[in-house]
């Protein structure tokens, strides 16, 4: 079980807390708010409004909630399909500093991180298909399962699992600062641009198994370090093909990003050329 100030995510059995709710699989994780007496109306608007983002959606790669219920005087809870591995940020991190059960049995190849991108690819090309801005793709928002299998969910939680990568610069909105487009950053324009910049950061964090992303950089100078063309270095031994993808992600024009079917067809052509060594 993770457990953060304000949200409490439980693996559990839906006939427990779920009691009241129809929920069609047998193992579920549950997403409610902590501390109940500390929790404004908008902390609570927030869950349940990013909780629901992808709600009624079916898609391999996207894991949209199960069931919200409103309890009399209890705070919302929200059930999502129990993934074996949990959070994708947190397996990473598990992975890169050899600790948990990853550490004795995954090691992770170039050619599992480009699938894996693939994966968030094809959850992101379906949501623009279906004209939704996600505005938070990032490994927190992800979730990974025993084969492998990644998942993209909403954003319910991060901001309280994980405060480092959220910040306020002053207008008592904390957003995820270093996964951002210049136009969100500085405008709060969102589009299917400004997720195809997000989905350049995560390609980053999957290479480098999530380490930090622009960690050097305040965010309050964020905007300045990248009006003045700074831009993520190639990690160590990410291969010349994948950072160029990452690049184009990261154009300063968004009409100028690639689309997430152009991301796609290079990720996708880059695993099966991939797999031609193994």
């Amino acid at each position: 079980m993770e457990e953060g100030t304000l949200h409490d995510p439980r693996a559990g059995d839906p006939t427990e807390r779920l009691r009241h709710l129809t929920v069609p699989c047998t193992s579920v994780r549950t997403r409610t708010l902590l501390h109940e007496e500390a929790a404004s109306a908008l902390q609570i608007s927030i869950l349940v409004s990013e909780g629901t983002m992808l709600w009624g959606l079916s898609h391999r790669h996207l894991l949209p909630v199960l069931a919200v219920a409103l309890p009399p005087g209890r705070p919302p809870l929200l059930a999502y399909p129990y993934a074996s591995r949990g959070n994708l940020k947190r397996f990473l991190q598990r992975c890169r500093l050899r600790t948990g059960d990853e550490a004795e049995s995954i090691t992770l190849m170039t050619r599992d991180i480009v699938g894996m991108g693939v994966q968030v690819a094809l959850a992101l090309l379906f949501l623009h298909r279906h004209r939704i801005c996600h505005r938070d793709i990032a490994t927190r928002n992800c979730v990974v399962d025993a084969d492998l299998r990644v998942r993209v969910t909403d954003s319910a939680l991060s901001r309280d699992l994980f405060p480092a990568d959220y910040h306020c610069l002053g207008d008592n909105e904390n957003r995820p600062i270093k996964w951002l487009a210049p136009e969100s950053l500085v405008n709060k324009q969102f589009s299917a641009a400004s997720d195809t910049w997000a989905f350049g950061v995560l390609l980053w964090e999957l290479t480098t198994l999530a380490q930090q992303p622009y960690s050097e950089v305040d965010p309050f100078e964020m905007a300045a370090f990248i009006r003045d063309g700074y831009r993520l270095a190639q990690p160590l031994n990410c291969p010349d093909e994948l950072f160029a993808v990452m690049a184009c992600c990261w154009l300063a024009d968004p009409e100028e990003r690639p689309s997430v079917v152009q991301l796609l067809t290079c990720l996708q052509d880059f695993y099966t050329a991939l797999g031609r060594y193994i």
